[in-house]
């Protein structure tokens, strides 16, 4: 014999291989195992499809999911926030209720006008001048007050301005080339 013969598998020395299918029991156990992974990809494609269809709008239900609306408190708190409108936001609030921060008697002669976010100045107009000098002793209170409502640093100045003028308006009399009330002889 030759190196040859024996690798052609005839010779009559080797032993018979057990062949590489099972059979009986060991099948049955084999096609349920391919079944069962057969199964379980389709419930995944299943699922990837569900998913795929919530996205992109396909299909509703009952849960909740991002497409639905936001509560107005939640909306108007998140754009506030990406916005960083914070600190505006609160300065309106101080002025929305300026009363119970200053007090109904402060409140009722003095108003904040405008809030300067960048000097960090609130502007109080008074009615009267009297009640500006009053307001203006008061300022260094007021700022603490407010700071402590708004957050440290928020205010650090109060600018208290007194009653505006009387209105310049151009009477029915008016002399040519006049520039108004404050104008005579020339």
């Amino acid at each position: 014999m030759t190196a040859e013969e024996p690798a052609s598998g005839g010779g009559p020395e080797e032993a018979p291989k057990p062949s590489a299918e099972p059979s009986g029991v060991d099948l049955a156990r084999v096609a349920l195992r391919a079944a069962k992974e057969a199964a379980r990809a389709r419930g995944d494609a299943a699922q990837q499809k569900k998913q795929v269809r919530r996205g992109s709008g396909l299909r509703s239900g009952s849960g909740r999911d991002g497409r639905d609306p936001m509560a107005l408190g939640a909306a108007i708190n998140r754009l506030v926030t990406e916005r960083g409108w914070e600190a505006p936001a609160a300065v309106g609030g101080v002025m929305g209720r300026w009363p119970q921060i200053v007090g109904e008697d402060l409140a009722n002669h003095c108003v904040p006008e405008s809030y300067d976010e960048d000097e960090r100045v609130l502007t109080v107009r008074c009615d009267s001048t009297a009640w500006a000098t009053n307001v203006r002793l008061l300022a260094p209170q007021l700022v603490a007050r407010l700071n402590e409502d708004l957050g440290h640093g928020r205010v650090r100045l109060l600018k208290v301005l007194g009653p505006h003028g009387p209105a310049r308006r151009f009477g029915p009399l008016r002399a040519p080339g006049s520039t108004g009330p404050g104008d005579t002889y020339g």
